[in-house]
């Protein structure tokens, strides 16, 4: 894989290229997919026997989001995932809703990592190959330092019990939808600056 940047100066994240994205309302429509993507992404769902917490693709989802759109837009629709979620939307894994549930903590740590991936792709952390690894490593450990502690307390279970069950499993597709990661969003900001060049 190559690790070139794009031209597109730093400060710029994906959604900013889009024309729309000068208008308010082109904003509240990448806010609002933002949220859809999530929602859709976190019914692709699999059971991991002996823990409460599924593979899903919701995290994966969260972040993308959060590295296309930038910290605030990002924050803002993973936002709005979270709230239509605990208001009785069935888009958090596995078709639940609500908040009465041990999981919680992943979704709202997925909405803090969303404002945390964006920051960093406006600095650059989307352009490349390690950028990018770094970026979703960033990430995932927010998720989980809100997520597993969350699990500990809503269970009981003891903390080394919830690192077992409600991360220790999740660490190989974390690095796979990583590896994804890396290899999209940095490619598109490729084909972006060749495209650019091309017109030039």
């Amino acid at each position: 894989m190559s690790t070139a940047t794009a031209p597109a100066r730093i400060g710029t994240v994906l959604a900013d290229l889009l024309p729309s994205t000068r208008a308010r309302t082109g904003d509240l429509v990448l806010v609002a997919g933002g949220a859809v993507l999530t929602g859709l992404a976190a019914q692709i769902a699999v059971p991991v026997p002996g823990s409460p917490v599924p593979v899903s693709g919701q995290t994966f989802a969260a972040l993308l989001v959060g590295t296309a759109l930038g910290a605030r837009r990002g924050f803002l629709s993973l936002a709005l995932y979270v709230l239509a979620g605990m208001a009785g939307v069935p888009w958090f894994a596995q078709g639940t809703a609500g908040y009465a549930m041990p999981t919680l903590g992943y979704v709202l740590g997925m909405l803090l990592a969303a404002a945390a991936v964006g920051a960093l792709a406006r600095r650059g952390g989307d352009r490349s190959v390690p950028r990018m690894a770094g970026t979703m490593a960033a990430g995932s450990l927010v998720v989980y330092a809100v997520g597993v502690p969350y699990l500990a307390l809503a269970t009981g279970m003891p903390p080394s019990r919830a690192v077992a069950v409600g991360m220790v499993p999740f660490l190989v597709g974390d690095a796979l939808k990583a590896a994804l990661a890396m290899g999209l969003v940095p490619t598109v900001w490729r084909l972006l600056g060749d495209r650019d060049r091309d017109r030039a």
